[in-house]
């Protein structure tokens, strides 16, 4: 049995350090356009990606959903059932935050 999760985009970040070192254009590349800031996912169980989230950030934070969602916690947040977890883009990430959610 998984516990109800609500997922939030935290922060859409361009590391422009990173782009202007490796890539070949720069200043093309645009923060991801997947989700927005402040973006809410509702989900029922860590199985099923709910519908608008991106895949690969679904694939990427996955595993911290199955920790909250399974009942596991956090230590060192200050929300011990919520934690943060970003996608692996790194030329420009998306923060977001995992929480349980009381019912």
């Amino acid at each position: 049995m998984f516990h109800p999760c609500k997922i939030t985009v935290v922060q859409r970040i361009v590391n422009q350090q990173l782009c202007d070192e490796y890539l070949k254009s720069p200043k093309k590349l645009v923060m991801c356009n997947k989700v927005m800031d402040n973006q809410e996912f509702m989900i029922s169980s860590p199985l099923e990606m709910p519908e608008g989230m991106c895949p690969s950030a679904w694939a990427d934070i996955r595993p911290y959903i199955i920790a909250i969602a399974s009942g596991g916690g956090f230590e060192f947040m200050k929300e011990k059932y919520s934690v943060l977890a970003t996608c692996t883009d790194v030329f420009r990430p998306v923060v977001f935050k995992v929480e349980r959610m009381v019912i």
